[in-house]
């Protein structure tokens, strides 16, 4: 169960990730690897492959 590359998220865990603030969908941007929230305007970092779904965590958005 490795990803060689480390940049892709599994199309079934993002189906069932939400965002914590709002409990809105992700979008999953590959090339940042991040999780980005439109409604929470943030954007969550994947690290070794694990989304970090913490706000603290996160990266505000313009």
């Amino acid at each position: 169960m490795s990803e060689t590359s480390g940049r892709s998220l599994d199309p079934k865990l993002l189906e069932i990730l939400v965002c914590p603030m709002t409990k809105g969908p992700l979008e999953y941007d590959a090339e940042r690897q991040e999780l980005i929230s439109r409604g929470a305007k943030l954007a969550y970092p994947i690290r070794d492959g694990i989304p970090i779904m913490l706000p603290e965590e996160a990266r505000r958005l313009g």
